[in-house]
């Protein structure tokens, strides 16, 4: 098999497991993310709300990396986009930013970490 076939066949995989209405996803955007959670065996969606800081695009592995403030403790997630484990993403502000990852929100606190925001 040559290695063109490999990766068409590999292509037509990842395509069967790619979510097809994603929304556009942007660097400050504000997101709401329900994840599915196993407790015991009983599944429930929880919410996680967070400002998205990183984004890596490299096909069905896309990633994003998204920080929430709990408590005066930053914490940050990575979530695969196109998991099973994600079921819905919701966009609930978006932010105008320069840069494209926001890594420089973990030193600051408060009022300063705030972004500005982008209307449409």
């Amino acid at each position: 098999m040559s290695r063109l076939n490999i990766q068409e066949s590999v292509n037509k995989v990842e395509t069967d497991f790619k979510k097809k209405n994603l929304l556009t996803i942007r660097i400050g955007d504000s997101l709401k993310i329900g994840v599915k959670i196993v407790e015991g065996n009983k599944e429930r969606v929880q919410f996680y709300e967070g400002t998205v800081i990183a984004k890596k695009n490299s096909s069905i592995n896309s990633t994003i990396t998204v920080r929430k403030v709990l408590q005066g403790v930053g914490v940050e997630r990575i979530f695969l986009i196109h998991s099973p484990k994600v079921e819905s993403l919701e966009i609930l502000r978006s932010s105008k930013v320069r840069r494209a990852k926001l890594y420089f929100l973990r030193e600051l606190k408060g009022k300063a970490s705030r972004l500005k925001q982008r209307f449409q």
